[in-house]
């Protein structure tokens, strides 16, 4: 049976905590904690050997469920129906089914420039760089943003503003951040698609290696 590479997720999830200037995840059980503080989700907890260890997914969940801070857990897995009925046994509410853990080779992604009237900004600070695509009166309509650990680069927060979509600029946003990933040293791109963002990753050459479902203590 095809398993998912846990170290590859433990990767994501050291990259993403840089990228979103968290603490470093704390491993709890067979996977990981941050610290997020935010309003509805001030703790998240990753499962990293779902599909290997039912049972330590079912401690994983009933751990967040008794959680006293709103606490998400994320699962890589590919067995997503499984996986739902064992946090659905625990009280959580299934808040995303269908995200995927996608991967690429940087140093083969397609390059795309924005077209004009956008104008790219690039600001790097240390490892996390920023990339901001801007109309013509200075506006953000496109951003994103990726973190370089070691190899690795890991990006977030892929965002279009709704008036400036359909226009390529989410394929410009990410070849802009995979190039100054690659200039940093990074080879090997990770990220969690939205369902949104799937099809624009996709057309891009990253692979789909896992479904994501999240879940959220009630």
């Amino acid at each position: 049976m095809k398993k998912i590479d846990a170290e590859l997720i433990r990767r994501w999830v050291n990259g993403w905590t840089v990228a979103r200037s968290l603490p470093a995840a704390e491993p709890v059980g067979d996977g990981l904690r941050s610290q997020c503080d935010q309003p509805g989700r001030e703790v998240e907890v990753f499962a990293l050997r779902a599909d290997e260890e039912p049972e330590s997914l079912a401690r994983l969940a009933a751990a967040v469920a008794a959680a006293r801070q709103t606490s998400w857990l994320t699962v890589p897995t590919l067995r997503p129906g499984a996986v739902e009925a064992v946090v659905g046994a625990a009280g959580l509410e299934l808040l995303h089914r269908s995200e995927w853990f996608m991967t690429t080779d940087l140093t083969e992604h397609p390059q795309h420039a924005p077209a004009a009237p956008y104008a790219r900004e690039v600001r790097t600070k240390g490892p996390v760089t920023v990339v901001s695509l801007h109309d013509s009166s200075g506006e953000v309509a496109a951003r994103g943003t990726v973190a370089v650990v070691g190899t690795d680069a890991i990006a977030d927060r892929i965002e279009t503003d709704a008036a400036h979509r359909r226009r390529g600029l989410g394929r410009a946003v990410m070849s802009a951040l995979a190039e100054a990933a690659v200039a940093q040293g990074a080879r090997t791109g990770l990220l969690i698609a939205s369902e949104e963002g799937q099809r624009l990753y996709s057309s891009l050459d990253w692979r789909r290696q896992a479904d994501v479902l999240i879940a959220r203590g009630r």
